[in-house]
């Protein structure tokens, strides 16, 4: 079958990959325009444009995928079948209707569990024992559509929502494979979503991922996981943001300390939680380099009564 592929972040070059390794055929590629990126914030092409590129095939970048000049493009390359995978825009009704056999999307959540941009992130910060991801019909629903497939992934007790994103786009990659060739063989089955079940996963904002050092030491450790690598948790000390890359729950800590109160030992730095301690393993001061928890205590020597806020 012709393909157009939608797709932005690193997340979607596996599905990339794995299509051009198929026996369908990739003629383009829909993703996001070039954008500032890193600390330079430098204009750049998604990961997706550049590895689209690097294969020789064309690159849609449209503003919106509602602009005519798109969807007169589109409807030249007639494509069966768009497979998407985290585009990061709303497909309108007029690009819906131009392949054969629609739109299909691979969504990372068991659905109808976690409609939306952060579904992995929202696992982990929920505490979910699996997730996984499905092939389904993209309809103008946010994530409503039938479900052709699915898989499940379990969710490690130290999983980042990164490590856990990048299992699953591998694994989920085959899945929409999987997908396309029953589509292809018109064996394809299309079973509709419970409506019961459903929770939303909006996009996590800065001041979201912001550590929260009154709650749980396990609400805070699945905060900072779901946080990593993107938005990435933080905090503040003596009023400079902390970016908070691991935390590691502990059960020998010693005395019980406030939460946000800090405690260097000679081997790690303690943190008070709401109801217990966590060992701070990762952190990366503004403007610096990402570094372990007690190399940055050496560094700034908190005193007996300093801590996060």
């Amino acid at each position: 079958m012709r393909l157009v592929l939608a797709g932005t972040p690193d997340v979607a070059v596996a599905s990339l990959d794995a299509l051009l390794d198929s026996r369908h055929e990739v003629v383009a590629v829909l993703t996001r325009p070039d954008a500032a990126a890193g600390r330079g914030r430098r204009t750049a092409a998604s990961p997706v444009a550049e590895r689209a590129r690097a294969a020789g095939l064309p690159v849609l970048q449209p503003r919106r995928p509602s602009e005519p000049g798109f969807l007169a493009a589109l409807a030249d390359l007639a494509p069966d079948v768009c497979p998407v995978v985290a585009y990061g825009a709303l497909v309108p009704r007029a690009a819906l209707d131009v392949p054969r056999l629609g739109w299909v999307n691979l969504h990372f959540s068991l659905l109808p569990a976690w409609r939306g941009a952060a579904p992995v992130q929202r696992a982990v910060m929920a505490g979910d024992d699996v997730t996984g991801a499905c092939v389904f019909q993209l309809e103008e629903g946010l994530d409503t559509g039938p479900v052709y497939g699915r898989l499940s992934e379990p969710v490690g007790p130290r999983d980042t929502s990164g490590e856990l994103l990048a299992r699953l786009a591998v694994s989920g990659a085959q899945l929409l494979v999987r997908t396309l060739d029953a589509l292809e063989a018109g064996t394809a089955v299309a079973v509709p979503q419970p409506a019961e079940g459903v929770t939303l996963a909006p996009k996590i904002t800065v001041d979201e991922a912001r550590v929260d050092l009154t709650a749980s030491a396990v609400e805070v450790d699945r905060r900072v996981r779901g946080c990593t690598p993107d938005p990435g948790a933080w905090t503040t000390f003596r009023d400079q943001r902390l970016k908070v890359t691991g935390v590691l729950p502990v059960a020998d800590g010693g005395d019980p300390l406030a939460p946000g109160r800090l405690r260097v030992e000679r081997r790690r730095v303690l943190v008070g939680t709401g109801d217990g301690l966590l060992e701070l393993t990762g952190v990366q001061p503004a403007g610096k380099r990402a570094m372990a928890g007690i190399d940055w205590a050496r560094g700034v020597r908190p005193e007996e009564q300093e801590e996060l806020r």
